[in-house]
């Protein structure tokens, strides 16, 4: 069924964003520890990947003010998932790093991701699967439009 074109980009983000909540309850469910919210997810998920990230790089890859990101930062902090240390570049600024726990947390989180998903798109028929992938290279120049515009503005 092929949705009505005026609806269309209101459908479509409304289907990413109950896709994402979705997998996050979900894998919420399963997860040992003190829950994380979205944002801490997405925060931890950009310092394991980008160590030494400083907090004003990351409110502004997150699209968070800096003050918001501090106050993740610190909860993150006092779960022992993140380390604040100061740049030796920049005795002002404060970079972040993930602990072991925050490492084992994350990989335990994408395993666990890539097996509900991996699921999820195995129980869809061959047309559907097809679909969604041939709708990845679409969403993701979406992402980096988004992305771009963001920066712009």
């Amino acid at each position: 069924m092929k949705a009505d074109p005026e609806n269309f980009p209101e459908s479509l983000a409304d289907a990413l964003a109950g896709l994402q909540r979705l997998i996050r309850r979900r894998l919420r469910a399963g997860t040992t520890g003190p829950s994380l919210r979205g944002a801490e997810v997405d925060l931890l998920r950009l310092v394991v990947d980008r160590p030494g990230i400083r907090v004003s790089e990351a409110a502004k890859e997150l699209y968070l003010a800096g003050n918001s990101v501090s106050t993740l930062v610190n909860r993150l902090a006092g779960e022992g998932f993140l380390i604040r240390e100061t740049d030796p570049a920049d005795r002002r600024a404060a970079r972040l790093l993930s602990t072991p726990a925050a490492d084992a947390r994350l990989r335990d989180w994408r395993q666990r991701r890539g097996v509900l998903v991996r699921g999820q798109v195995a129980r869809l028929d061959a047309a559907d699967r097809a679909a969604l992938e041939a709708a990845l290279p679409a969403l993701r120049k979406l992402a980096a439009n988004l992305h771009e515009e963001a920066e712009d503005s």
